[in-house]
Order: C-alpha cells, then sequence, then structure tokens
C-alpha cells in the first residue's frame, strides 16, 4: 500500500488546486471581488511582461494547466500500481451517484451524479448573473448623455448575458479533448462526456443568442444601428462577434439531431466552422476573457494537433472479416507498446472514399491476447460503410487506411464486479465483444483470484445476424479459449419465426480477405507510446511555460513601450492576435519536437517490424506468381450452434435481471436508446439494489 501513498497524495493536490479554481468562478461576479480584490490583484499580476492579462492567467489558465498536468505524472503512478486493484476509484460502495435518475429526451440517460453537478452549474449561472446585475444596476454605466435608466439596465442584463455564455465556454472543450489527462480522473472518456459539450454547446449558444439580439434591440432604441459596424481599437469589435454569432448558429442549426442523422455530412463540415468560430470570439472578448477560458482552447489544441500527427501516417491493413450480414472485422497491424482498454473506439479514414470524414469504430479485439494485431468492427448501416463493403466486394488488393486512436478507459472497471450482464442491440454488440476478449484473457492468468461470470443478451433482426457472434474469437482462436469463462449466450432474432434449414453448400460463410503488404504503410502506434502520460504531461507543461514567455517577452518589448512611450493605444483585437498566434506557436513547435524525438527513440522498434510477412501473415498464407488474394473461410463456423437462440421473440428484461444471481450485478447495454433507456429504468427502479446500469453508447 506503500506505492500508492504519492498517488492519494498527489490526487488531494489536484482536487484542491480544482476545487480553488472553481471557487475563483463563484466569487468572480461578487461585489467584495469586483470592487475591492480586482483592484489590488491587478496592481500586483497586472505587471508590464503580461499586462492586463496578469490577473487572469494567474488565477483562470494556471490552475487548470497545472492540473492537466499533473494529472498526467498521477496517471502514469496510478498505472503502475494497477489500475485493476481493489483500490480503484471505481467504488460501489459508491454506486448510487451513478444510478439512473432521469430517463427522458433530449437529456438521455442521467445519473443521481451528473444531476447533482449540472443542478450546481446551473446555480453557478444564476449566482453569477444576479451578483453581476446586483453589482451593475449599483454602478449603473450611462454609455450616452439622455439615456434613460431602464435601457441602460436593458443593455447590461444583455452584456451580462454574454459573461455568462463565457462560463459556460470555460468548460466547453473539455469534454471533447480525447486523450485528456483530466477527464480520467473522475472515470470518464471523451465518448462518455460528449453529451456535456451538447449540453453546454446549446446553453452557450442560447446565452450568446440572447447576448446578440438584446443589443441590436438596444441600439433599435437608442438608435446606434451604426455599432454594428464597428470594429473598435480601444474595446470590443462588434463586428467580430456578429461574425462569430453567425458561424455559431450555422453550427448550432446543423448540429440537432434531426438534421444531423438525416444529413451526417452538412453537420461534419459545418462543424469544422470552429476555428473560424473561435478566432472571431477571441477577437470580440479580448485577451482579458481569452485567460478566462484558456486552459480548455488549449488543451484541445495540444490534443488535436497530436491527432493530427498521428494522423498522417498510413497504417498497416492486413486483413478483413466479411460477414454474411454485411459486418466487416478489419484487421491492422500495430506496435507491440500500443495497448488500450475493452469498449475502446478508434477513427478511421479511407481517402479512397473519403478525404475528409473519420468515423469512429468500437475496438473488438484484445492488446493483451494480440500483440501485434487491431481490429474494429463496422456494420454497414450509413453511406459511408455501404461504399466500404461495396470496396470489399470488388476485390482491392491494398487499402489506404489513416487512424486516429485508440481512445477509451484507463482502467478495466468492468471486472470489479461479480457477474455481468451484457444487453446489446444489433451492432451495439461491438463493445460487448473487447469485453468477452478480455475476460477470456484474465480468466487465462493463473494469478487471477476472480473473472465476472457472464450473461450475454443479444438482439438481432435477422438470422444472418447471428453470425456477429463469431467475432467473439480473434480471427486467429479457437473455441477451446472461452472454455475457461463462465458465459452464457442468448441471442434473439425478432424478425424470424423459425431457423431455416441449413444448406451446407450454398450457405454463405464468414470470408476472411488478406491484402498485399506495402512498404509505406506503418503499424498503429499511439502518438506518443506507450509512455504517453509523462510525454503527454511534457508537452502541455513545456508549451504553457513557453506560451507564458513570448506572451511576456512581445508584451514587455513590443506592446508595452507602443502603449506608454509612444503616446498611442495598442490595438485591442492585435493583442488577442498576439495571444492566438503564441498559443498555437507554442503548440505545435513543442508538440512536434517531443513526437519527432519520441520516434526518434523508438526507432529501432520501427523497424524491427518492417518485414510484414514474418511477424502478421499467418503461416499458410502466401502469394503466388500472379499475386492473387487468398480467401478463407472462418475456421469455426460458430459459437451460436452452442448457445440460446430465440426465433421471433424479445428479451424480457425485467426478468432476466431480476432473475440474475449476485450481489454485485454489472450491466452494460449497448444498442438503441429505447432499449438503453428501458434497461434504465429497471436499474433504477431501486427493486434490485444489486443492478450497477452503465450504458455504452457512441451515438453521438
Amino acid at each position: 500500500m506503500d506505492n500508492q501513498k504519492p498517488v492519494r497524495v498527489l490526487k488531494l493536490v489536484l482536487s484542491l488546486v480544482f476545487v480553488g479554481w472553481l471557487m475563483v468562478w463563484i466569487l468572480l461576479p461578487t461585489k467584495i471581488y469586483i470592487r475591492t480584490w480586482t483592484p489590488t490583484l491587478n496592481g500586483k499580476l497586472n505587471s508590464t511582461y503580461f499586462g492586463e492579462q496578469g490577473t487572469n492567467l494567474l488565477l483562470f489558465s494556471f490552475p487548470m494547466m497545472l492540473v492537466a498536468a499533473l494529472s498526467c505524472v498521477y496517471l502514469h503512478l496510478h498505472k503502475k500500481t494497477n489500475f485493476t486493484s481493489t483500490s480503484d476509484a471505481h467504488n460501489f460502495q459508491l454506486a448510487f451517484p451513478r444510478r439512473p435518475v432521469l430517463i427522458r429526451a433530449p437529456l438521455g440517460i442521467v445519473t443521481v451524479l451528473e444531476l447533482s453537478f449540472g443542478a450546481m452549474f446551473i446555480a453557478l449561472l444564476v449566482w453569477s448573473l444576479a451578483n453581476y446585475l446586483y453589482v451593475s444596476f449599483g454602478h449603473l454605466h450611462m454609455p450616452r448623455a439622455g439615456e434613460k435608466v431602464w435601457q441602460a439596465k436593458f443593455r447590461s442584463v444583455s452584456l451580462r448575458l454574454g459573461y455568462i455564455g463565457n462560463i459556460c465556454w470555460a468548460f466547453l472543450f473539455f469534454p471533447i479533448t480525447r486523450w485528456s489527462s483530466i477527464l480520467p480522473l473522475v472515470g470518464l472518456t471523451s465518448e462518455s462526456s460528449i453529451k456535456y459539450h451538447i449540453w453546454l454547446g446549446h446553453l452557450s449558444m442560447i446565452l450568446f443568442s440572447a447576448h446578440t439580439v438584446g443589443f441590436i434591440i438596444y441600439w433599435a432604441m437608442t438608435n446606434q444601428m451604426s455599432e454594428m459596424l464597428e470594429w473598435s481599437k480601444t474595446w470590443v469589435s462588434n463586428v467580430a462577434g456578429e461574425i462569430a454569432i453567425v458561424l455559431a448558429i450555422a453550427m448550432w442549426v446543423t448540429s440537432f439531431p434531426s438534421v444531423r442523422r438525416k444529413t451526417f455530412e452538412v453537420f461534419f463540415y459545418t462543424h469544422h466552422l470552429y476555428i473560424l468560430y473561435i478566432f472571431f470570439y477571441v477577437l470580440h472578448v479580448g485577451a482579458h476573457y481569452l485567460c478566462m477560458i484558456l486552459p480548455g482552447i488549449f488543451l484541445f489544441l495540444i490534443d488535436r494537433y497530436l491527432r493530427f500527427l498521428q494522423s498522417r501516417n498510413r497504417v498497416r491493413l492486413l486483413s478483413a472479416r466479411v460477414l454474411p450480414c454485411h459486418t466487416v472485422e478489419l484487421n491492422f497491424s500495430k506496435s507491440d507498446g500500443l495497448t488500450y482498454n475493452p469498449t475502446s473506439i478508434m477513427f478511421i479514414n479511407l481517402p479512397r472514399i473519403s478525404k475528409f470524414q473519420w468515423h469512429p469504430f468500437t475496438v473488438s479485439s484484445n492488446s493483451n491476447m494480440e500483440t501485434d494485431k487491431l481490429s474494429v468492427v463496422i456494420k454497414t448501416e450509413g453511406s459511408w460503410s455501404q461504399k466500404l463493403y461495396k470496396e470489399l466486394s470488388s476485390s482491392p488488393e491494398h487499402l489506404e487506411v489513416s487512424v486516429e486512436g485508440p481512445y477509451g478507459h484507463t482502467s478495466l472497471h468492468f471486472l470489479k464486479h461479480e457477474s455481468l450482464v451484457m444487453v446489446s442491440g444489433g451492432s451495439g454488440i461491438t463493445p460487448m465483444i473487447s469485453i468477452i476478449r478480455e475476460i477470456i484473457f484474465q480468466s487465462s492468468i493463473q494469478t487471477r483470484k476472480h473473472v465476472p461470470r457472464v450473461h450475454l443478451i443479444c438482439a438481432f433482426k435477422n438470422s444472418a445476424d447471428l453470425s456477429m457472434l463469431d467475432l467473439l474469437l480473434p480471427i486467429s482462436g479457437s473455441p477451446a479459449e472461452i472454455s475457461g469463462v463462465e458465459l452464457q449466450i442468448d441471442a434473439y432474432v425478432t424478425r424470424v419465426k423459425e431457423q431455416a434449414p441449413i444448406d451446407v453448400e450454398n450457405e454463405k460463410l464468414s470470408q476472411t480477405i488478406w491484402f498485399k503488404p506495402n512498404p509505406l504503410d506503418t503499424p498503429i502506434a499511439e502518438a506518443l507510446g506507450p509512455n504517453n502520460w509523462l510525454w503527454l504531461g511534457l508537452i502541455i507543461s513545456s508549451s504553457f511555460v513557453l506560451f507564458l514567455l513570448f506572451l511576456g517577452l512581445v508584451t514587455r518589448y513590443y506592446i508595452y513601450p507602443i502603449d506608454h512611450n509612444t503616446g498611442e493605444v495598442y490595438h485591442f483585437s492585435f493583442t488577442a492576435l498576439w495571444d492566438m498566434f503564441l498559443a498555437c506557436f507554442c503548440v505545435f513547435a513543442v508538440s512536434s519536437a517531443v513526437y519527432l524525438w519520441y520516434k526518434r527513440l523508438n526507432a529501432m522498434e520501427g523497424k524491427q517490424v518492417q518485414n510484414l510477412e514474418k511477424t502478421a501473415s499467418p503461416a499458410p498464407l502466401s502469394y503466388g506468381a500472379d499475386d492473387d488474394r487468398e480467401l478463407e473461410s472462418h475456421p469455426h463456423r460458430s459459437l451460436v450452434q452452442a448457445r440460446n437462440i430465440h426465433f421471433g421473440a424479445r428479451p424480457d428484461l425485467k426478468k432476466i435481471l431480476f432473475e440474475s444471481k449476485g450481489s454485485d450485478i454489472g450491466v452494460l447495454v449497448c444498442g438503441p436508446r429505447k432499449m438503453r433507456h428501458e434497461i434504465a429504468k429497471i436499474c433504477s427502479s431501486g427493486l434490485e439494489a444489486n443492478l450497477h446500469f452503465e450504458s455504452i453508447s457512441f451515438k453521438w
């Protein structure tokens, strides 16, 4: 237990810093902060090196950047103390806060913990708005002579709504930082927390829209419509704000489910306007307010650039297992050092289909069982996946593929349960495949005292979909590998009332397609490899320190002399431009240097895996003179024949869950929204306290 003491101390420090950061947000709108503390802090912190940004850099930017850097050290140490130990953060004594309490569209499934934090966040917004208005109404600013008091108050309310929207922006980018060092501290991944980004996005757009409409009405009432064309040299730019809100509305409208599901490509391409949106938003609010929301944007920028570096490589696609149900399993070569946990996802790009589209898919392989391979399962449901299936049907000898990831949990939390009930619908079985493969591996470890019993309940529309159960074993696996697991499978085929007679000669079997190697392709590797937490911490800390250094030099030796020696005022927007330029430059420079240095350190490993024929291809595979591709039938027909298959029926989920035996049952569900909501209601009913619900859904 002594080796866990530094981990606990570090976690305590992280918690204190984070709570302190939140306290600053709570005190920010109060009268004592605005009237008393602000002049004192500005006098001490706004030096000639940072100008008016000094206070916000110290109080708002530095704490969260410190948390992000120290979190990397914490995760590295915690990984060495074994994430699957009994001291893991996933403590079932705290199961109640994770119990679903609100199951309703459009919020979806909301737990007690999420509802509590959501209520506290709304309380923060209400508290901030009330205090801002209290202070401003007490010392009402009258922009124009002869202006009525109610008009000045109307302007003040509109302005403060923008301040409140800025609070949302302070949290907006944390959930979408895929390789985040902060989210794992609270047991989250970017996939599971994407809904927080959606909630914050909607809330910020409501506030910013009200802010914009309020000012337009105010200008109309006071005959100042010319203000809409104002790009002030000494204060905020109205034009930049108007451009930003137009871009934001375009992103907002196309992000609604009714639009996103029908025209995903419109949503996908429109959402990339966020780059211009951030640019004009920062020009509008200025460098002073940028420092309040800087950590989220800075960490997202690091993550996005590292993803860009990883995606520049063409990865080695070994084979594709094609199932009769129009499902494809792609098998890639990976470096030995790349590890990942079950339910991880990976983003894939195929230039032959689309050069710009990236689609997330569940990783079905296990990094312990398959040290040199990584597999993803793709169900042909959308236009992109249908094009992929058609491409494979045309017998290509090689496919160019780029990837980002994989991303997923940093712990094997599901192994804590006494037993698992996994419920899937259609392609929702793919995350369950990765969990079962991990349990198969854990059962083979002699030092492992316990692996949970598994009851897999899968619902399919047609009999052909049953072939997806073949994916429970790796492509080179055998049914004997599953003998050490206490596994029960109940498959329900809802649209077929009885099993059709098997025609052995005409039955379409699964096929494995092997691709020719290409010397330009490389195995999948993380952007920073097996020691990525420490490398990521180095990038975060170094890039931020370098940013502060350059910002101080530019402010002291370029901006400050203009402001104080020439009698002029340095342009308000130019200061924000300097901040954005320096942040991007420092992130790109440091990330590129660390990335290239790491690749150099691991050059020898890369040379060892260059020979694809020796490391990746199975012994029976060979290429003749004509280099024909070999097609193989699946080595074992299906695990379905040894399991329970129910035709023309749907699972009675309530009965199954209530009859499950055990004091600690993990209920994992992945499938249609109706199924997820139904199971969440059963687990939240309180009739069975031993049911611990977890939804696995990647439908954004």
